[in-house]
């Protein structure tokens, strides 16, 4: 089966590679990883402006309805932009906020891009708990509206990724939430997102091997490099079929392939990308570092690979 995306689909993504090439992004994940969060809100509007939040909110909250193929082409542009901030947070929010007095209070702003949220799963550390307004976490006795960050953000493997562990107690807003569908959702937004992380690191490899020479020739005329590039795309065209194909289903078993499998490509292409690129590849002031971190930390982002597993297993026994 062959999973193309149609007009719609190719123009949203254009749109939005558009816009996000424009917003020079490797300057605004440097800010945000200094804690100056300036940047990223300004591009944070114009992500909502272009309907991103919105596709997981219902119409009758200000949103386009639940679009998880949409979603996804929008994420795979987001992580090739390694864009910054509680992005999947913000829209499993969307997926566990499903209470109608809850959906009007907290939906709109957050599809208009007014309300940028985070979420601690299961107590955890919480993503940009001090850049986000909306602090949720569920613990044992359901979904609660944290007062707020508890300590000032930590960095974490992925410098553009800070954690905060989010202050006990708060509002109570619902005992029983929809947690399995919010994480089937998030785990979708994540896979999208390491498929666009892995293409971009793709990308630039292909780019650079193509200008660094050695023996006075390209190192991207040599057949290793050419192997090692031919089975990073290889795993990464493999993903992205997984990934589209379970935005149809919204299987919680098919999202979990998908998470499993674009993850492992993505991060099989950032071990590539840094053995290609050599001594620069290691350079935190080489933009190549954005993407190899979050390559790695979207890994274990809402479910490892042993999680994810376990899920397909389960549904299959």
């Amino acid at each position: 089966m062959r999973f193309l995306l149609d007009p719609e689909h190719r123009a949203f993504a254009a749109s939005l590679d558009a816009l996000l090439t424009s917003a020079d992004t490797p300057s605004v994940i440097r800010g945000w990883s200094r804690g100056d969060h300036s940047g990223g809100r300004a591009l944070w509007s114009r992500i909502a402006e272009a309907g991103v939040f919105a596709l997981a909110v219902p119409e009758e909250y200000d949103g386009l309805g639940a679009r998880p193929v949409e979603l996804a082409v929008a994420f795979v542009e987001l992580g090739r932009h390694a864009v910054p901030g509680p992005l999947v947070e913000t829209v499993t929010a969307a997926a566990l906020l499903t209470d109608p007095a809850l959906a009007k209070r907290f939906l709109p702003s957050l599809a208009a891009g007014g309300t940028m949220v985070t979420l601690a799963p299961h107590e955890w550390y919480a993503l940009d708990g001090d850049a986000a307004a909306v602090h949720l976490s569920l613990t044992p006795d359901g979904l609660r509206l944290s007062p707020g960050p508890a300590t000032p953000a930590r960095p974490s493997l992925d410098p553009a990724r800070r954690l905060t562990p989010l202050l006990p107690g708060g509002e109570l807003l619902s005992p029983t939430p929809p947690t399995e569908q919010a994480l089937t959702w998030a785990r979708l937004a994540t896979a999208a997102q390491a498929l666009g992380v892995g293409a971009a690191l793709l990308d630039r490899t292909v780019a650079y091997v193509r200008q660094r020479t050695q023996f006075g020739v390209p190192v991207g005329s040599f057949q290793a490099v050419k192997h090692r590039l031919a089975d990073a795309k290889i795993a990464l065209e493999f993903a992205r079929p997984l990934v589209f194909g379970a935005a149809l289903t919204m299987s919680p078993a098919d999202v979990a392939a998908a998470k499993v499998t674009a993850c492992e490509a993505a991060y099989a292409t950032a071990r590539t990308a840094l053995q290609l690129h050599g001594a620069i590849g290691y350079t935190a002031e080489y933009d190549l570092s954005l993407w190899l971190t979050k390559a790695r930390a979207l890994q274990g982002a809402w479910g490892g690979p042993d999680e994810c597993r376990d899920v397909v297993l389960s549904a299959r026994a």
